[in-house]
C-alpha cells in the first residue's frame, strides 16, 4: 500500500468530527503524512468557526501527535444553489487540497451543527475516489 501524504478531515464542531479528527491525526501520523481539516458549516456558523474554537481543537489533537495540520472552512449547503451538498462540498475541498484518504464522522449526528454533516457520510463514502474512514 502507498502510504498518504495529505489526510482531509470533515467536521463541524461535533463530539463525533473530533473523533474523526483523532482518527484522521492517527492515520497522517502513521503514514507521515499532513492533515487537512475542513469545516462544514451552515450559513451564519462558517462566519464566526475561528472564534468558538473548532481550529484550537484540531491543533492540539495535531500537536499532541507532532502532526502537520491546516485548515479552511466551507459552507455544507445554500439555499440558493440548491444543488451544492454537503458530500460534494467535502469530496470538492479534497480535490483542491490533494486530499489522498478521507476521514468522515459517522451517522447519526445530533444538534444543529450536525444537520450539515448527517447527510454527508453516506455521500463521500459512495462517490468519493479515495479510501474513505467513516468513524
Amino acid at each position: 500500500m502507498e502510504p498518504f501524504d495529505r489526510v482531509l478531515v470533515a467536521v463541524d464542531g461535533s463530539e463525533e468530527s473530533t473523533r474523526a479528527v483523532e482518527y484522521a491525526v492517527a492515520v497522517a501520523d502513521t503514514y507521515d503524512a499532513a492533515v487537512h481539516v475542513v469545516y462544514v458549516l451552515g450559513d451564519g456558523v462558517a462566519d464566526n468557526y475561528e472564534s468558538e474554537g473548532y481550529a484550537d481543537t484540531a491543533e492540539e489533537i495535531a500537536a499532541e501527535r507532532g502532526v502537520e495540520i491546516e485548515a479552511s472552512a466551507v459552507s455544507g449547503f445554500s439555499e440558493k444553489r440548491l444543488s451544492q451538498h454537503p458530500g460534494s462540498v467535502v469530496l470538492d475541498t479534497a480535490e483542491e487540497v490533494g486530499a489522498d484518504f478521507l476521514v468522515v464522522p459517522r451517522e447519526p449526528q445530533t444538534g444543529t451543527r450536525a444537520a450539515v454533516l448527517e447527510k454527508t457520510a453516506e455521500y463521500v463514502l459512495r462517490y468519493a475516489s479515495q479510501p474513505v474512514l467513516s468513524v
